[in-house]
C-alpha cells in the first residue's frame, strides 16, 4: 500500500512538472523597406526585449519574437530618415507581416 501512494505521488509530481515548464512558442515580424537600399536594419521594441535584424534586399525577418506588442523602428541610411511603426502585435508560434515601410528624405 506504501509502495502504491509512493507511486503515485512520484507519477503526480512528474506530470505537473511537465505542465510548469511549458515552452513558448515564439514568433516573427517581417516586411519589407522601399527603396531597398535606404535601410540599414530593423528593430522590434518592448518593455522587455530588444531585438533587430538586418535588412537584406529591402526584406527583414525578426525571428523569436516572444508574443507581445512591439514598437518597429527601421533604421534608415542618410538622406532617408528612420520610420517606426507602433503596435505590432505578435501571436504565440505565428508570422506578423507588417507590409511595405516606405522610407522618407
Amino acid at each position: 500500500m506504501k509502495k502504491m501512494k509512493l507511486t503515485a505521488l512520484v507519477l503526480g509530481t512528474m506530470t505537473a512538472g511537465l505542465f510548469a515548464f511549458t515552452a513558448i512558442d515564439t514568433g516573427s515580424i517581417k516586411g519589407t523597406v522601399s527603396p531597398a537600399e535606404g535601410a540599414v536594419q530593423a528593430w522590434a521594441l518592448s518593455a522587455s526585449d530588444t531585438l533587430k535584424a538586418p535588412i537584406n534586399n529591402g526584406a527583414f525577418s525578426i525571428d523569436n519574437v516572444k508574443p507581445g506588442d512591439y514598437r518597429l523602428i527601421i533604421e534608415a541610411k542618410p538622406p532617408y530618415k528612420n520610420q517606426a511603426k507602433e503596435g505590432v502585435s505578435v501571436k504565440d508560434g505565428a508570422p506578423t507581416d507588417v507590409g511595405e515601410i516606405k522610407l522618407e528624405k
